[in-house]
């Protein structure tokens, strides 16, 4: 998420009371204005996962946290630059998982094949609303265009990531005729079409199914580099 601009102290009295450098006083209030921005963020996901797109005004966002429009407006300028946010923050905190768990150190690359599909399914089962919100986000005509912007270039970084492991997995085995291609794209499919099932069948959200699936397709086509455990 980029760092939105800080919201000037409310009382900058209570900053002279303590003696702190000038440094040290704006520290604090750019300190309190990412603490502001981001609870708007968290409150524009939990509304829009309860509600949907289409109720969720700038003002309805700040009657939510208990404070003027104008704050909402002074930290994003409008609804799609508040959106844009958003999917950023989505987009980064999904990075960070995926950082901790595919590219973790030491990994094979059939266990980072593998570790790609359980971070998709890890993510949803942590944060459903922020999946529930992305889903939206994608399937709504008017943040669908947004959600490509921004979401599309890392989804076809981590299907080329996915590929090129595949691609590894096939010829450390020495597998010939796998078409590390098609399966790279079917493994995708089956992550997005879950966390689009998941998301309007909530009841479902703790199904297996996706890293059982998944792991039947590795084993038909590398059957000796994801055996059954």
């Amino acid at each position: 998420m980029k760092t939105p601009k800080a919201a000037p102290a409310p009382n900058d009295d209570a900053d002279a009371a303590t003696p702190m450098t000038k440094t040290g006083r704006q520290d604090r209030r750019h300190l309190r204005g990412q603490a502001s921005a981001q609870r708007i963020i968290d409150t524009t996901i939990r509304l829009i996962a309860e509600e949907g797109i289409a109720g969720v005004t700038m003002q309805r966002i700040a009657r939510e946290i208990g404070s003027s429009n104008a704050l909402v407006v002074f930290h994003f300028g409008s609804k799609e630059k508040l959106f844009r946010a958003v999917l950023e923050y989505l987009n980064e905190q999904f990075a960070r998982l995926w950082e901790e768990t595919v590219n973790a150190p030491d990994l094979s690359a059939a266990e980072r094949v593998v570790a790609s599909i359980d971070c998709a399914r890890h993510f949803r089962y942590r944060h459903p609303d922020w999946v529930s919100v992305w889903v939206l986000f994608g399937s709504d005509r008017q943040t669908m265009q947004l959600d490509r912007l921004i979401s599309l270039p890392s989804d076809k970084a981590y299907l080329a990531q996915s590929r090129a492991l595949l691609a590894e997995v096939a010829r450390d085995g020495g597998y010939e005729n796998v078409d590390t291609d098609t399966l790279a794209e079917g493994l995708n499919y089956l992550v997005q079409g879950a966390w689009y099932w998941d998301t309007f069948n909530p009841d479902m959200a703790r199904s297996d199914a996706l890293h059982k699936t998944a792991l039947a397709l590795l084993r038909q086509a590398f059957p000796k580099s994801f055996a059954a455990s």
